[in-house]
């Protein structure tokens, strides 16, 4: 690792302008060759009129090496590599076939336009990656670390967890971590794309590549800088700009065997027409070569890639990242969405809002052991439980002698010498939860309310209602995939009238009850062969298994690293109207993609047809040709908007 002084001297030593321009050229070198190709064709074709033959040859010549040296290259790697013959090989087998039989502008003109259309195609890949670049850009090389009182700054690499760092106003967040001091709002566009700033202060998570507008903080370290969220999202956009969609492999693997046959009807071309229709070998041979140049599948198979390149990038531009060409292609094919309700449908973050104990008894001492026994685990309601009771309560909480989680149901644990169990009135015995506080905890229920059981040695003792508000963009969200013909299911383990009441909150067409973490899948199942393509959206660890069963798997942004690795689109801002985005985006990107295969292979045969009838000559089937691979990659670029 160069140490800032050692960058600083090699940076002083280069020259920065040559440089620059350098790394500028060989961005732009097919754009380059191809305009000077077009520049030598000029002053050839001036120079034959003026009647200097062999001077405009050499300039065609010169044209050709130029203009088609980048795409030759391309196809004889590829052609070994994939032992395949491709397009880039028909291009260069047809100009030379123009120049044998001495049309020479025309075979130069292919060239040209074939490396246009290759220099316009690599601009729509460089836009597509440009997204990562910018990205890449964002995050800082350094960070200002405080250490015993010392200030130091060092490169963000040797920041470990538990490390502090100072944030003035105006700097980039190097790393993930959590506010300990002071209060500011920050810019999260580069992982959200939201623009409107959020407000941070004590024990709130900050983001890696993120802005801090307006106030000095101090940030714990929580992640390494090769671990951040900001990190995973640059790998995310690149594994999906690498994968291939299913349409785009059919299209490859048909271009090896279409240039078979094309080949095959070419070579059959150069004499079969001398005998049957009287051509001549002049006029058969140049024939052969415009069925050459025509039958070409160039906008075929550039119909595909930079549309779904361009998807990619304009989703990831808006906080959608999606993991693969497949995923977003397979978007536009949903029947039905299933939500997980905590965390997705819901804010994730309930409170409680009563708690009912047994006559006789004291409750700050069961709501304390309650906290106690919940203080060790992860899930929303135990959390929700023990702030509760922090926030009722002074002293510190106890310590179980032991505890056993059973996830779905709730937990077991022993405190001085007695059994607790505090969970689902199916965990606690269903006739003990209903013979405690049946009409309260009825009402509970009614309320649209979580109520979980506390048991002692067999007994119920207390029960505690929680409720879980219904985000505010859950309703939008949910009546917008309704206006696109989707069906909603919403999965929760809460009882049925919870269920109920929350399902009619948020608008969704279906609920399903009192569904534990390993029984998602099944239901998963269960709908995609009611339904169909069915997507699932969840956000924490019980949902991955769901989320790899689904058809389309989306997490939401602010969930657990497993639900993010195991899905297949995620929303970085937990924002449910980004699936109808995205399904908009998805069937937009489809609609292109069909509207550039029939665009191309309508041109294909119309030259084609031409082409026998002797209606269109090396030049206008070239123009013809490369055009339509143009058009159709301008096409494709409609999708970054």
């Amino acid at each position: 690792m160069r140490t800032e002084a050692q960058v600083q001297v090699l940076n002083s030593k280069k020259p920065q302008p040559q440089g620059k321009l350098w790394e500028r050229i060989k961005a732009n070198g097919e754009l380059i060759a191809a305009i000077v190709c077009g520049v030598l064709i000029f002053l050839g074709w001036f120079v034959q009129r003026e009647g200097f033959e062999v001077p405009s040859v050499q300039l065609f010549l010169l044209a050709f090496v130029i203009g088609g040296y980048a795409k030759a290259k391309e196809g004889i790697e590829e052609t070994i590599a994939n032992k395949e013959l491709n397009v880039e090989m028909l291009m260069v087998l047809a100009a030379i076939g123009s120049a044998i039989i001495g049309y020479w502008i025309e075979g130069a003109i292919l060239i040209f336009i074939f490396a246009l259309s290759g220099a316009l195609e690599t601009y729509t890949m460089n836009k597509s990656h440009k997204e990562i670049s910018s990205l890449m850009e964002l995050q800082p090389e350094e960070a200002l670390r405080v250490r015993d009182g010392m200030e130091e700054r060092v490169h963000v690499s040797e920041l470990k967890i538990g490390d502090f760092i100072l944030i003035k106003p105006g700097e980039r967040v190097p790393s993930d971590g959590k506010i300990v001091k002071g209060m500011t709002t920050v810019d999260e566009a580069a992982i959200t794309g939201e623009s409107i700033p959020v407000s941070k202060g004590n024990q709130d998570e900050v983001f890696a590549g993120t802005v801090n507008l307006n106030g000095s903080i101090t940030v714990e370290i929580m992640r390494p800088a090769n671990e951040t969220l900001f990190q995973k999202i640059i790998e995310l956009v690149q594994s999906a700009q690498s994968e291939k969609a299913p349409s785009q492999l059919f299209i490859e693997r048909f271009e090896g065997t279409y240039v078979k046959v094309v080949l095959a009807v070419v070579a059959v071309m150069m004499f079969l027409p001398h005998y049957l229709l009287g051509w001549s070998w002049v006029e058969t041979f140049y024939r052969a070569m415009v069925l050459l140049v025509v039958a070409s599948p160039c906008a075929l198979v550039a119909s595909i890639m930079p549309a779904t390149l361009s998807a990619i990038s304009n989703g990831a531009r808006h906080g959608i990242l999606f993991k693969g060409g497949v995923h977003l292609e397979n978007l536009s094919h949903l029947k039905a969405i299933a939500f997980d309700k905590t965390g997705t449908l819901t804010k994730g973050k309930p409170e409680v809002t009563d708690f009912i104990v047994q006559k006789g008894l004291n409750g700050e001492d069961i709501l304390r052991i309650t906290a106690s026994i919940e203080s060790h685990s992860t899930h929303p309601l135990a959390n929700a439980i023990v702030k509760y009771t922090k926030g009722k309560l002074a002293g510190d909480l106890l310590h179980p002698e032991s505890i056993e989680d059973a996830a779905g149901w709730g937990v077991k644990a022993t405190i001085d010498q007695e059994e607790w169990k505090i969970g689902k009135a199916g965990f606690v015995g269903e006739d003990a939860a209903e013979r405690f506080a049946e009409q309260a905890a009825s009402r509970l229920a009614d309320e649209g309310k979580t109520v979980v059981f506390v048991q002692k040695a067999g007994k119920v003792v207390a029960c505690i209602g929680l409720m879980d508000r219904v985000r505010k963009e859950t309703i939008l969200a949910i009546d917008q995939l309704k206006a696109q013909g989707i069906y909603t299911i919403m999965l929760t383990g809460d009882n049925g009238k919870t269920a109920k009441v929350i399902s009619g909150e948020s608008h969704v067409d279906e609920f399903i009850a009192e569904c534990l973490p390993e029984n998602k899948v099944e239901h998963l199942k269960q709908l995609k062969g009611r339904l169909g393509n069915v997507a699932m959206v969840g956000d924490g660890i019980n949902d991955a298994p769901a989320l790899a069963t689904a058809n389309v798997g989306i997490a939401m942004g602010g969930g657990t690293d497993v639900a993010l690795e195991t899905a297949d689109i995620i929303l970085m801002k937990n924002d449910l109207p980004k699936i109808s985005e995205a399904i908009h985006l998805s069937k937009r990107m489809n609609r292109i993609v069909k509207q550039n295969v029939v665009f191309s292979i309508s041109v294909i045969v119309f030259l084609i047809a031409s082409n026998f009838l002797q209606a269109v000559d090396l030049p206008l089937g070239v123009i013809g040709h490369e055009g339509s691979t143009i058009l159709v990659i301008l096409n494709s670029l409609r999708l970054l908007k």
